[in-house]
């Protein structure tokens, strides 16, 4: 549709920042936002909350009865950020229940990159005698599902590398001591980048040098506690990349109940195995050139089931997907400290010998977070 009202237009936003209230919940499903209303008055609103429960456009008909607005649908617009769903999953199809609900005009933002779906939902609708306008806010709405719609399209998920390090470019001194680099507000920070990605990558050298958990800690999360409770919170599933098969049961990293995922080279010894709990799971990957993890397939592996994955990893496995040109986005905290010449560098890249072979970073964000710089970087 060539020329939207502004009625159009704040109702498109409104649903759009209800679908972001879904961003740390929703995983694997896309996060949708549903505003319906007749002319500029809403009558029914609701996102989609939780992957496995009703979807945006069934919360905001449910919002519609509470509020006893159910007369008003057949002269109502329903707005949605993402393609009604027109397939039977965990739920029925959306798009099935703004045709029974007898909506006037349905305004889609973005069409589903999810090939059950993309324009299925659309054709239904239509063929009901509903009129339906697409693209309303689609570049605002793309930005909702960056990892949901690569995976779609492309089988990989979204990866995200994320660093700190000091304006010198150090992430340790040269004794390997780095606690803290940052401050305790990008420390923060950094649990709610943890909390919207599926997966979280590091590398066995990190594990065995600094013991971590590697899990979300919701006291961490400030005033994102508001809107979920700790049952609602997804922990990322934790990869370790050991392709030597060196870790044993005793690291923290096992104490904390939720799923690890253990990728070697080779079988972990049937004796570690046992000792190892119920969310523990180990698989083996082929090995590139230098005897590594081969990093391809890896994200191959994790895109079967996540959509997005934080690499939380030292200089060589997060120079690695660098190298590889696997990263999609680059989260750096900087420090406002000078750790010296013989501190241990940020990354461990391809010796470049033209410019033209180093990578581009497109800055798209940066602020202050507490003490420290946070940059946000494409690739």
């Amino acid at each position: 549709m060539s020329q939207w009202s502004i009625t159009d237009i704040e109702m498109m936003s409104l649903a759009i920042s209800l679908a972001e209230k879904g961003r740390y919940t929703t995983r694997p499903n896309p996060n949708v936002g549903c505003v319906i209303a007749v002319a500029d008055n809403i009558i029914g609103q609701g996102y989609h909350i939780k992957a496995g429960g009703p979807h945006a456009e069934i919360h905001a008909l449910q919002d519609v009865d509470a509020k006893q607005n159910r007369q008003q649908l057949s002269a109502a617009t329903a707005y949605v950020t993402l393609e009604p769903c027109s397939h039977y999953g965990r739920t029925p199809p959306c798009a099935l229940a703004l045709i029974k609900a007898g909506v006037k005009r349905v305004v889609i933002a973005e069409v589903d990159a999810n090939p059950q779906v993309a324009g299925n939902g659309i054709r239904l609708l239509e063929e009901a005698g509903i009129q339906v306008d697409v693209g309303l806010l689609s570049e605002q709405a793309k930005l909702l599902n960056l990892g949901f719609t690569k995976k779609m399209t492309t089988g990989l998920p979204r990866i995200t590398i994320k660093l700190a390090a000091s304006i010198d470019g150090k992430t340790a001194l040269s004794n390997g001591v780095s606690k803290w680099i940052t401050g305790p507000e990008a420390r923060a920070d950094v649990q709610k980048l943890r909390a919207r990605h599926c997966a979280l990558v590091t590398g066995v050298e990190t594990v065995l040098a600094d013991n971590p958990t590697l899990n979300v800690r919701y006291e961490e999360l400030g005033s994102m506690k508001n809107s979920f409770s700790p049952s609602d919170l997804h922990q990322p599933l934790r990869v370790i990349l050991d392709s030597k098969a060196r870790l044993t049961s005793e690291m923290k990293l096992f104490e904390f109940a939720s799923p690890v995922l253990l990728v070697s080279c080779v079988d972990y010894p049937a004796k570690v195995q046992e000792k190892f709990n119920n969310h523990v799971s180990c698989i083996t990957i082929a090995t590139n050139e230098d005897g590594r993890v081969d990093l391809h397939a890896l994200f191959t592996y994790l895109g079967k089931q996540c959509n997005s994955v934080l690499v939380e990893a030292g200089a060589t496995l997060a120079g690695s997907v660098l190298n590889e040109k696997l990263a999609d986005e680059l989260y750096l905290y900087q420090a406002m400290k000078i750790l010296g010449s013989h501190g241990r560098n940020l990354l461990q890249l391809n010796d470049y010998q033209t410019m033209e072979q180093i990578p581009e970073l497109q800055l798209v964000d940066s602020r202050r977070v507490g003490d420290d710089q946070r940059m946000i970087f494409n690739l």
